[in-house]
């Protein structure tokens, strides 16, 4: 006799639903990666100089805002321009590649905002802070 729980049940998953050459390994960032998204909106306008990008971002130390723009740099995302001048200038910028995730924070931000009520009091029902 079956159970209701087993009826109930899915399917187990498949363990190759996911190709070897699944983009999802080549994503550029991770979802919920913390930098890159917002490294994107500060350079949404124009180019920007790195202690530029560290005026919004007083969180992130030098490090990690370097390690975060030479990855996205990597990815095609982010232009590094070096200019020979003294003292030098280095300024980055979005390459059409990194404009195209524009939509999609815009996307995040929209679905964030409609649901955060939702995602804190969950955090908070379980025993999180919010």
């Amino acid at each position: 006799m079956t159970d209701a729980t087993d009826r109930d049940r899915s399917a187990p998953l498949d363990p190759d639903m996911f190709h070897p050459l699944c983009p999802f390994s080549a994503m550029p960032f991770r979802v919920g990666d913390k930098w890159s998204g917002m490294v994107i909106r500060c350079l949404q306008e124009g180019p920007r100089r790195f202690g530029e990008l560290r005026v919004p971002l007083p969180a992130v130390t030098p490090k990690v805002l370097s390690e975060t723009l030479r990855a996205m740099e990597r990815d095609g995302l982010v232009t590094r321009t070096a200019y020979d001048e003294n003292p030098p200038r280095v300024e980055y910028a979005l390459t059409a590649l990194g404009r195209t995730l524009i939509p999609l924070l815009d996307a995040a931000r929209s679905w964030s905002e409609a649901h955060l009520p939702d995602l804190l009091a969950a955090r908070r029902a379980a025993g999180h802070p919010a």
